[in-house]
């Protein structure tokens, strides 16, 4: 599918909204050298695992919300009418799966309600876990509790992501550099608002000094959204007009945690913590890989993207096989549920 946008047409955020869409399905935006770490592990077989198919389990509670398998949607896009289009296939598999799904930051429909619908998803999966999401930033230009209110309640969510995302920002044309004071209106955010509040990274990863600090504000849950996988850096780059600007995104393409190391890290300091992996992750196996690292789920965004352009049966087809992968990863490791695949040691360094 062919992406254009006319800045003429539309707002320069709906704009925005459009070329990023456009780059991520036509452009190379991966970290060119920087990877995710989870190619250093490598599973030990079991050659007799003692198991029927029908044993097998990937049922999980997140949020105290009850999954079928441990798969969020994670966070990509709204506010254009490709992004409506996109949500609403990738709700609609995520009702039928039973898995958990963000929605792209909801800024836009703060600024012009009217596209708001393109983000309200919960009468296709009235069932699912599904995240409201703000740049963080934005607590420093305007938002604050009623805003994040009215985000929660435009997508009737269960929880609500604050993303962290200081490089894109840097990148981005115009983008918003005042991340002074963030972290105490985070801590206000966690305190007043009535669900829960994650914070997740954009694709250059948490550090476990971070997490700790935002564990100690109040945050729920955090998505490590490490490196290794789209580089946003890279994308602003791509789609940027001022030289200066598509020459950081390219110095910058390969900054940041790989997902793996933010994973073991955070785990190290915090074993309670709910904990979302993601950046990087392409199939079910590296699903596996995160959940044996001690991430509660695995989050996918670009492969998820790509297949609800193409159409429903294409996120399907990728639901399926992602499921699939997970459960040959516990079969073959001799493990029926994820907990006992957290607990067994058969993740081992290559």
């Amino acid at each position: 599918m062919t992406i254009t946008s006319s800045a003429n047409a539309t707002s320069d955020i709906e704009t925005r909204k459009t070329e990023h869409l456009r780059v991520c399905l036509q452009e190379d935006v991966e970290s060119p050298n920087i990877t995710t770490g989870l190619e250093k592990y490598r599973f030990n077989h079991c050659c007799l695992p003692e198991l029927d198919r029908s044993d097998l389990d990937l049922t999980t509670i997140f949020l105290g919300k009850s999954l079928k398998a441990p798969i969020l949607i994670s966070s990509m896009t709204g506010g254009t009418s490709l992004a409506h289009l996109v949500n609403t296939r990738l709700a609609t598999v995520a009702q039928r799966y039973g898995l958990a799904m963000g929605i792209g930051s909801q800024r836009i429909a703060l600024e012009q309600p009217q596209v708001a619908p393109t983000f309200a998803v919960r009468h296709l999966a009235p069932d699912i876990l599904l995240f409201a999401n703000l740049g963080a930033v934005q607590l420093n230009y305007g938002c604050g509790l009623d805003e994040c209110l009215k985000l929660v309640d435009l997508l009737e969510a269960d929880a609500l992501i604050l993303h962290l995302n200081p490089l894109q920002e840097w990148v981005q044309s115009r983008g918003d550099k005042n991340f002074k004071g963030l972290l105490n209106k985070i801590a206000q955010i966690c305190l007043q608002l009535p669900v829960p509040v994650v914070v997740k990274e954009v694709g250059n990863g948490i550090s476990w000094s971070m997490a700790k600090q935002l564990i100690d504000a109040g945050v729920a849950a955090i998505d490590v959204a490490g490196a290794g996988g789209t580089s946003w850096a890279k994308v602003e780059s791509q789609r940027a007009k001022d030289k200066k600007q598509q020459h950081l995104g390219q110095v910058f393409a390969d900054w940041g945690l790989p997902t793996a190391d933010c994973i073991n890290s955070i785990r190290a300091m915090n074993s309670r913590i709910p904990l979302i992996a993601s950046g990087g992750l392409k199939n079910g196996l590296d699903i596996a890989k995160v959940i044996a690292l001690g991430a509660d789920l695995g989050g996918l965004a670009r492969p998820f993207l790509s297949a609800a352009v193409e159409s429903e049966a294409a996120v399907d087809e990728l639901v399926t096989f992602l499921i699939a992968e997970l459960e040959i990863a516990l079969f073959c490791t001799g493990n029926a549920n994820l907990t006992a695949l957290k607990n067994s040691g058969a993740l081992q360094p290559c």
